[in-house]
């Protein structure tokens, strides 16, 4: 029988990083990802803990860390939130760029100003481009299984990307939720140790990060983009995987009441628990509405989400970050993706939630 244990998720991101026998995590305080790496530094510092923690001047070198650990061989963890990852954001280009599976928790909040220490999607949007799988965790348990998740497949030598897991600040890092930890056996045939393709090593000298002239810039860039979309198929068979093991099948994006529904409500992160709640009352009204909650959002699941998204009438996109001049920017996305189909259904989009105001069902 599995137990459910009451932790705070950030809590549990620790854990799960150190279940996932991490060799470095390289940190920085900032709220609200700062009792990650609290507990992950208390673990390390009891003995509990076999790795190496890294207590950095900034956020642009906790990140510079993780790309040399990594560069080296060594299963490398950071987080971040808001300026923080503004900061780092320099360095995430890099990462990506030179095939580093680093995993790193962003605890989403929004970048001033004004000054707010509050949640929304506004830091996650700011490095949606930089080349990094992307992933939204709706809960608890999926941030916890998530970590195990981002490993395996950021690791595949078939990928070799790092990944980022987007969990709202607040509202998912500092609740406590019931969540079913997973034994660590289970964990170790999961994630076996990290074998990197290529690391730098005194012996057998490598040069990665090399200067790209124009002539050969392309084709790196070229390469990374291959590589992302390369990724969607491994994506879901760790998916798989991961179900087969727990019996939690995920899937780049989840539906409710969808298959049958004229309008559907468009989430990401945690809005997905609270737009089941609106879809269910307007249900009871009588009304044909359902939800999509897009989990996967780098590379975008656009086979995915036309499947279902083409049979409504109307998306209501519900954006947590505003791209200023253009609206909400997950909105452009779904745009994006059904240009070019005659019966496309209409797209209305919705700013809600922004530095942490409240949105009720």
């Amino acid at each position: 029988m599995v137990k459910r244990i009451g932790m705070e998720v950030s809590i549990a991101a620790a854990e799960a990083v150190k279940q996932a026998n991490v060799d470095v995590i390289s940190a920085y305080p900032i709220t609200p990802q700062t009792h990650i790496v609290e507990h992950l530094s208390e673990l390390v510092a009891n003995g509990e803990m076999d790795a190496e923690f890294f207590c950095v001047e900034s956020e642009h070198s906790a990140l510079s860390v993780c790309v040399g650990s990594e560069a080296t061989g060594a299963r490398s963890f950071t987080c971040t939130s808001a300026q923080g990852l503004a900061l780092m954001s320099e360095i995430t280009y890099i990462a990506s760029a030179l095939r580093l599976p680093i995993v790193m928790i962003i605890a989403n909040r929004t970048l001033s100003g004004p000054l707010s220490i509050w949640n929304d999607h506004t830091d996650a949007m700011s490095i949606r481009d930089c080349g990094w799988i992307q992933f939204f965790a709706e809960n608890g348990q999926e941030v916890y299984d998530h970590v195990f998740i981002s490993y395996r497949l950021a690791e595949d030598r078939e990928v070799l990307l790092p990944a980022i897991i987007n969990m709202d600040g607040f509202t998912l890092s500092h609740v406590i939720e019931p969540l079913e930890m997973i034994e660590q056996e289970k964990i170790d045939q999961f994630l076996p140790p990290y074998q990197p393709l290529y690391r730098l090593h005194p012996d057998h000298p490598i040069t990665m990060g090399a200067f790209a002239l124009p002539a050969i810039f392309t084709e790196t860039k070229k390469a990374q983009e291959v590589a992302m979309q390369a990724s969607m198929p491994k994506i879901l068979e760790v998916f798989k995987a991961f179900g087969d093991l727990t019996g939690r099948y995920y899937n780049p994006i989840e539906t409710y009441k969808a298959e049958d529904a004229e309008t559907l409500l468009i989430t990401m992160g945690s809005f997905g628990e609270t737009a089941s709640v609106a879809v269910d009352k307007m249900r009871e009204q009588g009304r044909s509405v359902g939800l999509i909650k897009i989990r996967l959002w780098r590379p975008f699941p656009f086979e995915d989400f036309k499947r279902v998204a083409l049979k409504a009438k109307n998306l209501v996109v519900i954006d947590r970050a505003i791209s200023v001049g253009m609206g909400g920017p997950v909105a452009s996305e779904v745009k994006a993706a059904l240009y070019g189909y005659d019966a496309r259904p209409a797209v209305y989009d919705f700013v809600a939630g922004i530095s942490g105001r409240d949105v009720a069902p």
